[in-house]
């Protein structure tokens, strides 16, 4: 899967909070809204790599994800796990410990889940 950039991340994450959208709806959702042509361009090149598609409607495109978010996590986390972890989810958790980023309660949470 290829990778987006912090931009098209964004813009990629309102394209899935509102699933079929335009240029338009994507840009009311920010407090500070990018120009028009630049959301749109993100939105082409979104298409580019894969991960949405679009209908036209005249000259009006409605884009809609072809890529979704569970599966873009997936990619990003095999990834993360591949280059910094050796392709050990117990180095990752390891380090989460380790930087605070995880306490008891929730390593607790995550072993009752195994359970189930």
């Amino acid at each position: 899967m290829k990778k987006l950039t912090a931009s098209e991340e964004e813009v990629m994450q309102h394209i899935w909070d509102l699933g079929a959208c335009t240029v338009s709806q994507i840009l009311e959702r920010y407090d500070d809204p990018p120009p028009h042509s630049t959301v749109s361009s993100v939105a082409r090149i979104l298409e580019k790599k894969g991960f949405v598609d679009h209908k036209a409607y005249g000259r009006t495109y409605e884009y809609y994800p072809i890529v979704s978010q569970r599966d873009y996590k997936r990619g990003f986390l095999t990834e993360l796990l591949t280059k910094y972890f050796g392709d050990s989810p117990k180095a990752l958790v390891s380090f989460l410990v380790q930087e605070e980023k995880i306490d008891a309660d929730e390593m607790e949470q995550l072993i009752d889940s195994l359970k189930e």
